[in-house]
């Protein structure tokens, strides 16, 4: 465990730089708090319903021109991007500390997956928007595609445990299939999205592409879904419900990753070794405030303690600290109210009689937002952090008996967006794996080596979400599938005069030989 002592903080100059984006004209301010020191961090506009409005007119200007152009021309502003990003990674991981609180090891996980993410996309979209050749009605005669229109303005929302990965995540597929976006990041940590924003216009985005308003939802959320044409949304599965109905009423399209009570299942014939090494990233990284995080480890009952020794004091020798650099595995807690949460669930576990293997206390002497990684046995439905998702450094371990045991336990959740499984042997894991309820399994990782696979699709089942990030589905969400056919040589109706006897006897024989022929 570590202090630090924080004399510097983020330069007034930088703050001007990204606070001028912002779209508000009302002159109210707003102040955000560092967390790893509780005090005032930067003051930021705040934007009301007729900015929003105000956002959206500007976007959907800018967004005619921008459409109009070959998909292959919209991507280099994207290309610069991703070099930038890596190159300016310095400046980014001292915001992102100092919004946030977490770890710089965790702070550089966003910045590999804002470059990652964005060239993956940068380099398909050519090829995802091109307009595809489908079979047309009559073979030869009629000759169809599919066209790929740009939805128009697109509303962007974003919380705040990861506010570098999840903007960029959403507005850059978004942008490069033809649309433009509106974004309202969490103001705690806007100033991440602000740079984001900034550096992609500097890298040749086009002005009013990419605008950014601050507020409170109750102020600003309506307006955010009243003027879009769709909604990208991550946050809480309730917020998430709000949103989907909200958009359902104006019938436009909306996509949703929410919240997850996550499970890892040991097998057997884990590694406990590596096994260990990974139950620490997949439950403790970004102090847990991540929604694919693992809260629930189920081990196979002849390994259980075994694996919850060295589990419990691998926890224990976690270095927490609030320094600018790499040395702490384990970084604070963002805002009170998920301090707050964690105390009671980890209070609530205790005074019903479960056991704190690990943690289990805050650390004011380390932050006023810090508080131990801690693993907890003994936990029953009774106690709140057993089925309610904490979304901070918590975890609960179970023992379990056979495989149809652990999978039952795993898929006993309101949630289906994460899971985790750990084996030698990985054709047993997949098998495991393909009977758990969530959008997406790690076999011998925690989530990473899902999230990261950017051609794959990322989303939850159940009340984890809607839609899918990644992959495909990433960028065409934001777009109208159109299909455009042309008819030749002869109508449907026939040649003149056919008779409507004439044409179903020849339409009957024709499907009769398309059939015995392979031709549909």
């Amino acid at each position: 465990m570590g202090n630090a002592t924080h004399t510097a903080t983020l330069s007034a100059d930088l703050v001007d730089r990204l606070t001028r984006h912002v779209v508000s004209g009302g002159g109210e301010k707003t102040a955000t708090v560092a967390p790893f020191t509780g005090k005032p961090l930067v003051e930021l506009p705040v934007s009301t319903a007729g900015d929003v409005a105000a956002a959206f007119s500007r976007a959907r200007a800018a967004q005619r021109d921008w459409a109009a152009m070959p998909p292959r021309d919209r991507v280099e502003p994207f290309l610069r991007f991703h070099d930038l990003v890596l190159d300016r990674q310095t400046e980014i991981l001292d915001i992102l500390q100092w919004e946030t609180g977490k770890a710089r090891r965790h702070a550089f996980e966003e910045v590999y997956d804002a470059a990652a993410g964005t060239l993956y996309y940068a380099r398909q979209a050519p090829r995802l928007l091109r307009r595809s050749r489908t079979m047309g009605a009559v073979p030869l005669a009629t000759r169809t595609y599919v066209h790929r229109q740009a939805k128009g303005a697109v509303s962007v929302i974003t919380p705040w445990n990861y506010p570098l990965a999840l903007p960029v995540g959403d507005a850059v597929p978004a942008l490069l299939a033809g649309n433009a976006v509106v974004a309202k990041p969490d103001t705690q940590t806007a100033l991440t999205a602000l740079w984001a924003i900034d550096l992609l216009i500097e890298a040749g985005l086009p002005a009013d592409l990419w605008l950014p308003v601050l507020g409170e939802p109750a102020q600003i959320g309506d307006p955010l879904i009243e003027h879009a044409d769709y909604v990208a949304f991550t946050g809480s599965s309730a917020a998430g419900a709000a949103v989907a109905q909200k958009a359902a009423a104006r019938l436009i399209g909306c996509s949703a990753e929410l919240g997850g009570k996550n499970p890892m299942i040991v097998c057997e014939d884990a590694h406990l070794d590596s096994t260990v090494e990974g139950a620490l990233r997949a439950c403790f990284s970004n102090a847990g405030q991540l929604c694919i995080a693992m809260e629930r480890v189920y081990v196979h009952e002849s390994r259980f303690d075994e694996f919850t020794a060295k589990f419990a004091a691998a926890v224990g020798d976690m270095t927490l600290n609030s320094e600018l650099d790499f040395s702490a595995d384990m970084g604070s807690l963002t805002y009170q109210r998920q301090l707050d949460r964690v105390a009671a669930h980890v209070d609530d576990a205790r005074a019903k009689g479960a056991t704190v293997l690990a943690g289990g206390r805050p650390r004011p002497d380390l932050g006023p937002l810090f508080y131990e990684p801690t693993v907890l046995s003994g936990v029953r439905p009774a106690m709140s952090a057993c089925a309610e998702e904490t979304f901070g450094p918590v975890v609960s371990v179970y023992a379990f008996t056979d495989e149809n045991d652990a999978v039952e336990r795993a898929n006993d959740t309101e949630f289906g967006l994460n899971a985790s499984v750990w084996t030698k042997d990985v054709a047993r894991g997949r098998r495991i794996a393909e009977r758990i309820r969530a959008g997406t399994v790690n076999i011998n990782e925690g989530y990473g080596a899902a999230w990261a696979s950017y051609g794959a699709p990322m989303g939850g089942m159940k009340r984890s979400g809607l839609g899918r990030r990644h992959g495909h589905e990433g960028l065409l969400r934001y777009t109208e599938a159109q299909t455009i056919a042309s008819q030749h040589f002869v109508g449907l109706a026939g040649p003149p005069g056919t008779s409507g006897q004439m044409l179903a006897k020849a339409m009957t024989t024709g499907a009769r030989l398309m059939k015995r022929f392979r031709i549909r």
